[in-house]
């Protein structure tokens, strides 16, 4: 068996040239383009990288993006009235405060702060505690979680009634997308670090979420055959032969994997494209509101 490849990269395209024409749509009506404020606190390099990453992905599709950037020595306050400032400007739709924030910040406290009709990225706490309710819609949904559930819809593949094992359960992606799996009526089981034979629970499962960001932890005798995985993972890996002296690598051991799975994510060209594609398509969600 051979797996079909998941091409995240092709799904992004697709869907960001229908961003792009809402986006002209939203100017014409509006006379201004959806607008994405980004909260960007420190000087940590990856997340300077993937603020960039998301100002250049606004550009494609005509979102106009701001950012407020503080310094890691930031007060609490002033980060939270960054937030505020963005919540009071009619020309932000959206608002995105880039995690991890420094240790002296309260997390909780500043995302707290995001209006419910700003959070395009899904992460103040009554949203994600919408989705863990039934019966209660959240206004938008995280983006990494809600790209995955994307892919797996794109693919055809039916959840219901299916087993998943989701691999890590931070707020951002394992959380929620154990919510999310749930509520398309799989039976879900949370893995971590304290599971007690994790390669046993994960052979079972139809469908792997692998969010851990340990590099290719998930091996082929880890799975069942014909299961779908999908690899959230993004990990830098020293390689003298690449021209950057490094490579990414996911949480999944690709070369074992496809040999095994009937549908397998990349990385890069999986997940990722899609994280940076739901911000957008949530901007644009908000604009039209």
């Amino acid at each position: 068996m051979t797996a079909t490849i998941i091409d995240g990269r092709a799904v992004a395209r697709r869907m960001q040239a229908e961003i792009q024409t809402g986006a002209d749509q939203v100017a014409s009506r509006l006379g201004r383009r959806p607008g994405l404020g980004v909260v960007l606190v420190g000087d940590d390099p990856a997340s300077a990288m993937y603020v960039r990453m998301k100002q250049r992905a606004c550009e494609r599709v005509g979102i106009q993006s701001s950012a407020s950037l503080l310094p890691a020595s930031a007060a609490q306050a002033e980060v939270e009235n960054a937030v505020r400032a963005f919540n009071d400007d009619a020309d932000i739709d959206g608002i995105l405060v880039q995690l991890p924030l420094p240790d002296s910040i309260d997390e909780e406290a500043v995302l707290n702060e995001i209006s419910l009709s700003k959070d395009v990225d899904g992460i103040h706490p009554v949203n994600l505690g919408r989705l863990g309710m039934r019966g209660r819609n959240p206004t938008f949904t995280p983006a990494t979680p809600t790209g995955v559930m994307r892919l797996i819809a794109e693919s055809g593949i039916e959840l219901s009634g299916k087993e998943a094992v989701v691999i890590g359960r931070s707020n951002i992606v394992g959380l929620p997308i154990a919510l999310m799996l749930t509520n398309a009526d799989a039976t879900v089981t949370r893995c971590h670090s304290r599971t007690v034979d994790l390669p046993m629970v994960t052979r079972r499962a139809d469908i792997v979420v692998a969010a851990v960001g340990q590099p290719e932890l998930v091996k082929a005798d880890w799975l069942k055959p014909g299961a779908v995985v999908i690899d959230v993972g993004s990990n830098s890996l020293p390689d003298p032969t690449s021209d950057k002296g490094y490579r990414y690598v996911g949480d999944v051991d690709f070369e074992q994997a496809r040999d095994v799975a009937g549908w397998l994510t990349k990385v890069p060209g999986g997940v990722g494209p899609m994280t940076i594609t739901m911000l957008l398509a949530n901007t644009l969600k908000a604009a039209q509101a």
